[in-house]
């Protein structure tokens, strides 16, 4: 369990003040511009050294993505995203940084932006969060006129501007590369890739796009250290993450902890435990809907972290834990998220366009006892055939619940029909 003094989000419940004098109490905007004269390369390295992990639900190598960086020309603009877009069903651990710590955000812009050389950051935000954005137009006014942003940033020599872009409520956007066809004011749809937005981004420049949690846990790693940070969690899963537990607990919240505590542990000592017990548990989502369910004899033991998840077939993701005991309908629970991304695709790849439809309407007559077995295992290939044929992610989070739904539960889809 992590300790108290461990915690990166002092204010993750708003009970303290968000804004810039109560963010100062806190610790934040203390030593900023000493880490920025140390240079780009040391705050890489110690990025790089803490061992920090994309907190967006990939759990790609922050410090090592910054490094795909092209050699600075002195022409060319370089340009930081941070994606705010945070739809994916089950997650709401950014809603909570934006409106109550934003100002850790806001200088963990900073930072990362003189890291990758990019005097412009922009935070796309998701359209539905109309009060975080205005929480963040505030605090990033704050910071202007403190000097903590524009010429001279926090007096560290380095120019860097942040501006606020909203979204228009597409799921897809939260797709590094939609959401740079979003920022350039066309429809959101995902690029090919190669090239990838280090090489060729935002307006055809260098450009690194990375998760709010994972740029707002940077300025506490340079102030308490990598080696800190790389002491709590386990190997190659290291430091704090904040996890979103909802469903069937007696209380749902979000909660910092260290990488790597154990499912059971985390559940009962934060969420109240399931709901009727935990031998009421049927299943749990452990990463946001895109990720397949594990079932309770997995659940006993998991520990929640990128490599023990992707050991029993499933994944953390973006670390949203949902609960579902005995009185689930799961595989109506399942069909739900279907229609869920039948109804965010773009539309761009005929996999996924046709794909996902298909395997809602598919699961759908599954779920109220229709149809023959042998639709099981076409239904299951379906999803083989959608996953990995699409140029984003989005049919492979269309397939893989599905898929866990069959790994774990086919006798029950058996049963109804």
């Amino acid at each position: 369990m992590l300790k108290n003094s461990d915690r990166i989000f002092t204010n993750l419940y708003g009970t303290k003040d968000w804004r810039l004098k109560g963010a100062e109490k806190r610790g934040d905007w203390e030593k900023t511009a000493g880490f920025i004269k140390k240079g780009q390369e040391w705050i890489i390295n110690e990025v790089i050294a803490s061992g920090l992990r994309g907190r967006g639900g990939a759990g790609f190598p922050t410090g090592r993505k910054w490094t795909f960086m092209p050699k600075d020309d002195g022409v060319t603009p370089r340009y930081l995203i941070i994606n705010a877009d945070e739809s994916e069903p089950g997650t709401c651990k950014d809603r909570d940084i934006l409106r109550n710590e934003p100002h850790k955000l806001i200088e963990g812009a900073l930072l990362s932006g003189f890291a990758i050389g990019s005097h412009t950051g922009y935070i796309y935000i998701r359209g539905e969060f109309y009060r975080e954005a205005e929480i963040l137009e505030t605090a990033i006014a704050e910071a202007y006129e403190a000097k903590l942003l524009g010429k001279n940033a926090a007096g560290s020599g380095w120019d860097f501007d942040l501006y606020v872009h909203r979204g228009a409520g597409a799921y897809i956007c939260g797709e590094e590369t939609a959401l740079l066809e979003s920022l350039e004011g066309r429809k959101g749809m995902p690029r090919l890739k190669p090239p990838f937005p280090a090489v060729i981004g935002l307006y055809g420049c260098p450009t690194i796009v990375n998760n709010v949690e994972s740029i707002a846990v940077v300025p506490t790693i340079l102030r308490r250290g990598a080696a800190w940070f790389a002491g709590i969690g386990t190997p190659d899963n290291t430091g704090t993450k904040i996890f979103c537990i909802s469903g069937h607990v007696n209380t749902p919240c979000n909660v910092e902890e260290a990488m790597g505590i154990p499912l059971k542990e985390l559940i009962e000592k934060h969420a109240g435990g399931v709901r009727g017990g935990w031998n009421n548990l049927l299943a749990v989502i452990p990463g946001g809907s895109s990720v397949p369910l594990i079932p309770k004899e997995i659940c006993d033991t998991v520990l929640m972290d990128f490599t023990s998840l992707a050991n029993v077939k499933s994944g953390l993701g973006t670390a949203g834990v949902i609960v579902m005991d005995k009185s689930t309908d799961i595989i109506r629970a399942i069909a739900r998220l279907s229609k869920f991304y039948m109804h965010e695709s773009c539309g761009q790849c005929t996999p996924c366009r046709e794909g996902t439809g298909w395997m809602w309407r598919m699961l759908m007559r599954l779920a109220e006892g229709k149809g023959v077995s042998e639709d099981i295992d076409k239904l299951l290939d379906v999803t083989y055939e959608v996953e990995g044929h699409t140029i984003c992610a989005l049919g492979d989070a269309a397939a893989w619940p599905i898929q866990g739904l069959i790994r774990h539960f086919r006798p029950e889809i058996e049963r109804r029909l």
